[in-house]
């Protein structure tokens, strides 16, 4: 089954006020050919398709015309993120068209869409799990995991624990105020006893309880099938390990904690099932705008392996090769790990590819160094066969250009014209400075300082009895680096003048 991995789209997001509209247009024309050209199976989109719940009506035409055009090609499979409103995105998703679903519910997370094989029988089980927000879903899902799996928490009154294996027992205080609103779509009645079946309030237990209600249901699918169906799960989260990038994700942490354990999606979030049920075979991530590999032992949870980006071109199995020349980065090619890509070696199952697709855009000049691209995977009934990361358009070029001024204005930067700037400025920034850039690179969108910490600075002591004018004076020397000319005094002592008119002579 041929797969292509996507997420973190942002729609209506802006790069330092400049529109990105025109770019997301370009990626989608990219997308839609990409799945025609490589007959995939289905699309699937892992959260954040929109940058804000309400997103611009631009945004919300482009998605849709992107999502018809997809889906006249091949199945589309998309989950909300962090950023979007799994309310709105899963607005009348029972009635959309054929070929195109999203999974906004957490009652349905156990759900699988089922992706035929060549031959008409079962051949990839999806599971799409929507964005988990704790405060929500730590009360949306022990009435589905008692109603369903039998769990039954322990002490919930006092300490919000449960006995299910795998979670942490205890949970943080909490009082009736502290109830957070239903999840939409979830069935009635979730929430009617909330105070006495909650999850503890943390990414890992309620990603874990999700994984459990997936276990059980993989399990008898996987009994039932005349041979291993292998099994993908959407999730959009912050796995431990991962590389996040500054200046772009938002912060989803809950009581300090923002990650959930690689492990437990191996052990399928200590399900009694992991076993029975044969595990996942591939994690389509979502949340790090960065394209990694978290590596996992399977079922040993963090202990294991140390985690980490995959190696740059070290992602590309027996029938397909990085066509990007490596996607992980300067952290990625300092890993000491083994190549583990291709087909699962004989003996103990190992335990799913986690595998963040990244963003398709750069929404941040930290992210620029950084390829961008979409993961096309190929499963079979033993795992993951090959996997290919495929660069995505990059139809605006950023460039963050360091140095004095002097040498910011040199022929060395003379390749970053023309490109969206940033600008980190050494030592002595004078007057004009600004205009000089833009003059320099044409679109400088931001400009740095970044002055030497050594230096000595004067302590400037301003008191009621200052001349406000000579303030004036000493703190443009301070920011120029010089003293003002006799034209700057000038223009300073009639703004002064200008002020005490304007208030009586006062």
């Amino acid at each position: 089954m041929r797969i292509l991995h996507t997420s973190d789209w942002h729609l209506g997001r802006t790069f330092h006020g400049r529109v990105l509209d025109d770019a997301h247009a370009v990626f989608a024309d990219h997308l839609v050919e990409l799945a025609r050209a490589e007959a995939v199976d289905a699309v699937v989109v892992s959260g954040d398709v929109y940058d804000r719940a309400i997103p611009p009506t631009d945004s919300v035409r482009l998605l849709d015309e992107t999502l018809r055009r997809l889906s006249d090609i091949t199945r589309v499979i998309l989950t909300p993120g962090n950023h979007d409103s799994a309310r709105r995105l899963g607005f009348a998703s029972d009635l959309l068209r054929e070929g195109l679903t999203i999974r906004a519910r957490v009652a349905d997370v156990d759900r699988p869409v089922v992706i035929p094989g060549p031959d008409g029988d079962d051949g990839l089980y999806v599971y799409a799990l929507p964005y988990l927000d704790p405060d929500a879903a730590r009360e949306t899902l022990p009435p589905l995991l008692a109603d369903r799996l039998g769990e039954e928490l322990a002490g919930a009154a006092t300490e919000g624990a449960r006995t299910a294996p795998g979670t942490s027992r205890t949970a943080a205080p909490e009082t009736a105020g502290d109830r957070p609103e239903k999840t939409t779509g979830d069935p009635p009645g979730t929430t009617s006893d909330a105070p006495a079946r909650r999850l503890p309030r943390s990414h890992e237990a309620v990603v874990s309880g999700a994984l459990r209600l997936v276990a059980a249901d993989l399990a008898a699918r996987r009994a039932a099938a005349p041979a291993r169906v292998p099994a993908l799960v959407m999730s959009h989260a912050f796995v431990v390990g991962g590389l996040p990038s500054e200046e772009s994700e938002r912060d989803i942490r809950v009581g300090g904690v923002d990650s959930v354990p690689s492990g437990v999606f191996a052990s399928l979030g200590g399900s009694p099932s992991a076993d029975e049920c044969g595990g996942l075979d591939y994690v389509a991530l979502g949340h790090l705008h960065r394209p990694q590999e978290i590596r996992s032992a399977g079922g040993a949870g963090e202990e294991g392996r140390p985690n980490g980006p995959d190696k740059a071109g070290g992602t590309g199995g027996p029938d397909h090769s990085s066509r990007s020349g490596g996607t992980g980065g300067p952290e990625a090619g300092e890993s000491d790990e083994p190549d583990e890509s291709g087909p699962p070696q004989q003996g103990p199952r190992p335990g799913p590819r986690l595998v963040y697709s990244g963003s398709p855009l750069a929404l941040s000049f930290s992210e620029a160094p950084f390829p961008k691209s979409s993961v096309l995977v190929v499963l079979g009934p033993d795992g993951v066969a090959s996997l290919e990361r495929i660069p995505t358009p990059v139809p605006h070029r950023i460039e963050t250009v360091t140095g004095t001024m002097d040498e910011l204005l040199s022929p060395a930067w003379d390749h970053a014209a023309g490109a969206w700037v940033r600008a980190v400025v050494r030592g002595p920034m004078p007057l004009g400075a600004t205009s000089r850039l833009r003059e320099r690179f044409g679109q400088v969108l931001a400009i740095v300082r970044e002055e030497d910490e050594e230096a000595p600075r004067e302590r400037i002591v301003v008191t009621r009895a200052a001349d406000p004018l000579e303030v004036s004076v000493q703190f443009l020397t301070e920011v120029a680096e010089r003293e003002p000319s006799p034209a700057e005094r000038d223009v300073l002592a009639r703004a002064y003048e200008a002020v005490l008119a304007s208030h009586g002579g006062e």
